[in-house]
């Protein structure tokens, strides 16, 4: 699901037609309209914005907006497919957290996680890459901060402990049962707020963008190809709960997305006085969401007849609806997160170290899915000034997210650049609008609770069409490698082999890392176990010391590529900041900034 050269036929001036929405106005900057014709956005009639692009793929691109009604739908949708995700991270957490039990404290976590999520997607959207892509909670951040919790003088303590005459100091925190866990989140606030400074450094100063000068397709492919491979665990556990559900699901998904993509249903609107009956591709733009409540509706019907067993040692137990109900009831209904809310985050030196590995992974993971998610929208590839300002604004989100108290980091999220390929809608002002929602609806601790109750296997089904999608991408961009070539294959096999063999291996033998320094032995225990760094190391070392010619490597076609708008369906002007565009301009001296558009990249397009 990918831009090809077959893409190449564009009428740009079909463009610059149409009215645009005033409903939305963040998503606009403030460009030279005689450069940017081609990112004018489509119509805001419903019957006039969907007409089909010439090149028969995408809906909306990147700079298109919508109408408002479907910015809000196909929003949802993306808020639908980051739920469980982000959703999992509390959950997670929760025990090492000694909140196992604490409904009203992990109805609070998922609050403040949602809400940070959204918050984190606008300044992504807006102000970051500004593509179309989600931020939300980041399993590269559980690793570091399970091996803090595991520290004894973190462990939770024996709830028998008050009973005893002699209490200890861990016992005497029971007396204030919150305490007991909110000194732990502190703990893991004050790492995050720490080592996320790196991420923010390595944005602004542009040593991000000084390294990505030697990136390449046989770097960038099988960082994308394993940020998809690498889950397939997760999707194997999540399905393999009730396989006929995770089947049901995949199979409801193809059908709408890719059987009955080209099938438009007739629908009503009102326009000039009068009613009209119109052709809307429904299917195509709602596959995703309509997968998932689909398979979701039939094991609530199993549930409520009762054909799904009811004892959770039997097959099939996980794929009800019943099970997680206690948490909807106990959930609050209105919970508004505020900065601090746990109390003042403590530093402590080993477990900023051990975070900092999480932070160099999750940077590693998300300059893939940049380059993923400009392929799905219709963009070019990201220029060197937004990859820098995009990992800048996640170290910033990074820290949002230590002072509200998620627990947790954010980052890119993989699925939603996926459903950017099923979906074919790659408008920017979709995300902003998922932001937005996910910022309202986390104020609604009762209706987050709600989606709680999605089984384990609808959700598995879903992650084997997303992450494959992925997977796929990064394939993708070999299409300008020789592939004849034993060097490339060497290059392309071994990187991505490496990438499932060592994690695998250090999984199993977490005790073979032993250098006398625990805070060296967690650093290099968690970027060996991370697929994406693996992968992406491997191809960078090697493509850039093996010799090869730049017709061999694909960097000659690929920056040919990056350099042309033509086979896109925008120009590099859709990373430009909001807003300023001409302040900017008028200063040649932020134009040296690494993470500003430099004048030689306004003028000629170019990429790295």
């Amino acid at each position: 699901m990918h831009l090809t050269r077959q893409d190449q036929k564009i009428d740009i001036v079909l463009r610059n037609q149409g009215a645009t929405d005033s409903t939305f106005e963040i998503s606009d900057g403030i460009n030279d309209p005689e450069k940017n014709v081609i990112t004018e956005p489509r119509a805001d009639s419903l019957e006039e914005g969907l007409d089909p692009r010439p090149d028969g793929n995408l809906i909306y691109s990147i700079n298109d907006r919508p109408p408002w009604y479907l910015c809000i739908l196909l929003g949802f949708q993306h808020y639908i497919l980051a739920f469980g995700g982000i959703l999992a991270v509390p959950l997670i957490l929760a025990e090492p957290l000694c909140i196992k039990e604490n409904n009203a404290a992990k109805s609070q976590l998922i609050s403040t996680i949602f809400f940070v999520s959204g918050l984190c997607t606008l300044l992504q959207t807006t102000f970051g890459t500004r593509l179309p892509i989600l931020q939300g909670g980041t399993f590269t951040f559980i690793t570091p901060t399970l091996a803090i919790l595991a520290l004894p003088k973190w462990r939770c303590p024996d709830m028998s402990a008050t009973a005893q005459p002699n209490t200890t100091d861990s016992a005497a925190l029971l007396v204030d049962g919150d305490e007991v866990w909110k000194v732990r989140i502190r703990e893991i606030q004050g790492a995050i707020l720490v080592a996320s400074m790196l991420q923010l450094v390595l944005g602004l100063s542009g040593l991000v963008g000084l390294v990505l000068r030697f990136i390449g397709p046989l770097a960038i492919a099988p960082t994308i190809n394993l940020i998809g491979l690498s889950l397939f665990i997760q999707a194997g556990q999540k399905s393999g709960a009730h396989w006929g559900i995770a089947a049901l699901t995949v199979c409801l998904i193809l059908l709408f997305s890719q059987y009955l993509s080209k099938v438009n249903l007739p629908l009503i609107a009102y326009k000039d006085k009068k009613w009209k009956v119109f052709q809307y591709p429904l299917f195509k733009l709602f596959s995703a969401l309509f997968g998932m409540c689909g398979a979701w509706l039939v094991c609530f019907l199993l549930t409520y007849f009762n054909a799904l067993p009811s004892s959770p040692n039997e097959y099939g137990y996980m794929a009800r609806t019943d099970i997680n109900l206690n948490a909807v009831k106990s959930a609050a209904w209105f919970y508004v997160p505020y900065p601090g809310q746990w109390g003042l985050p403590t530093v402590s030196v080993s477990s900023v170290l051990g975070m900092m590995a999480g932070v160099l992974a999750s940077t590693m993971e998300s300059i893939g899915d940049y380059y993923a998610c400009a392929r799905l929208s219709g963009a070019p590839p990201p220029p060197t000034h937004a990859i820098n300002r995009g990992i800048a604004v996640e170290g910033v989100g990074c820290i949002l997210a230590a002072l509200w108290g998620s627990g947790n980091g954010t980052t890119s999220y993989s699925q939603n650049i996926a459903a950017l390929g099923i979906t074919r809608v790659g408008s920017r002002l979709v995300l902003q609008t998922a932001g937005l929602l996910m910022i309202i609806l986390g104020l609604f601790g009762k209706f987050s609770a709600v989606f709680i109750t999605i089984p384990d296997p609808v959700i598995g089904g879903m992650f084997l069409i997303m992450f494959g999608m992925v997977a796929a991408v990064g394939i993708s961009n070999l299409q300008y490698v020789d592939l004849n070539s034993s060097r490339n294959l060497l290059i392309l096999g071994f990187s991505t082999f490496s990438g499932l063999v060592l994690p695998t291996w250090f999984h199993s033998n977490p005790g073979m890392i032993n250098t006398g320094i625990k805070e060296l032995d967690q650093l290099i225990m968690i970027l060996f176990t991370t697929h994406m760094f693996i992968g992406g190391f491997f191809g960078f070392v090697l493509d850039n010391t093996i010799p090869g010619t730049e017709e061999e490597r694909g960097i000659k076609s690929w920056r040919k590529v990056d350099a042309g708008s033509k086979i896109h369906m925008t120009d590099q002007s859709c990373y430009n900041l909001p807003f300023c565009t001409n302040f900017i301009q008028r200063f040649k001296l932020l134009h040296y900034l690494p993470f500003l558009p430099s004048l030689e990249s306004q003028e000629l397009g170019t990429h790295l």
